[in-house]
């Protein structure tokens, strides 16, 4: 079997994305997707995204980390699939698309950057070691004073397993806040690594920023280690509504993948 696909990279965040609007792609075959996504024996990415038709809507986008399995929503992954559109015509400069986590707005602008509505977020817990909330999914933020000292791969593993997140577990960011300006490392759920940048765990870190900082409306820009992201929003209740987050979305190369014969990794 053939399929074309295309890379895509947000922040240095990248996915291999594949028009499914004819629905010849297993959904369901989580092997090929985990082989697809291997850096070794793939094509290599952090993730895998669909295009679908979507009765409604512009289009629906179906997300799955490189383990192979579908997860609720990937913020860059989104911003990434709406410039994906973009190249096959779907859409203009503004749309609007469904995701496992509901309905996203999103704009896009003459320089190629992507600003995304994420989805209203309504609890946020507060730990001794940081702020816990579901951006789309869920996200530990934890704040430090220098990320230098940080092994983001180790301590980022032990926090993703912590009792207090099972039995789904979550993503860990580590944040350096300076006014409006954050620094985030991010370790992945589902990469089950540190990824070069994460949408949906730099707006959680922005949102964990603003309640330290006692902000009801505002924005952050943010440093990932693979680009300049900017998170705005506006506090609402014991949460957050209006929260857009604006970033690259740039396609990489344009393949196509024979997987006769592929078989599981082990």
């Amino acid at each position: 079997m053939q399929y074309q696909f295309y890379k895509y990279q947000g922040a240095g965040n990248d996915f291999i994305v594949i028009d499914n609007r004819n629905g010849a792609f297993d959904l369901n075959n989580h092997s090929l997707i985990e082989f697809l996504c291997h850096r070794r024996f793939g094509i290599g990415a952090d993730g895998l995204m669909t295009i679908e038709d979507c009765e409604g809507y512009d289009f629906k986008m179906t997300y799955f980390n490189s383990d192979g399995y579908e997860a609720s929503m990937c913020g860059n992954g989104g911003r990434c699939i709406v410039a994906f559109a973009f190249h096959l015509g779907i859409i203009e400069d503004e749309t609007r698309f469904m995701a496992a986590d509901g309905e996203h707005k999103a704009v896009l602008y003459p320089d190629g950057d992507v600003d995304l509505q994420m989805i209203d977020v309504t609890d946020v817990t507060k730990h001794v070691d940081g702020y816990f909330m579901n951006t789309g999914v869920p996200h530990l933020v934890h704040f430090v004073d220098d990320l230098k000292t940080i092994d983001v791969a180790i301590e980022g593993r032990q926090l993703r397993y912590d009792a207090r997140f099972q039995p789904a577990g979550t993503n860990v960011n580590f944040v350096k806040h300076t006014g409006s300006q954050l620094t985030v490392y991010t370790y992945e759920r589902g990469v089950e690594a540190e990824t070069l940048a994460c949408g949906t765990g730099i707006t959680a870190s922005a949102l964990s920023a603003a309640l330290v900082d006692g902000k009801t409306e505002g924005e952050y820009k943010v440093t990932a280690k693979g680009g300049n992201l900017s998170v705005r929003f506006k506090k609402q209740n014991d949460g957050f509504t209006n929260i857009w987050l604006k970033g690259p979305a740039r396609l990489v190369y344009i393949g196509t993948i024979d997987t006769d014969g592929f078989k599981p990794i082990v």
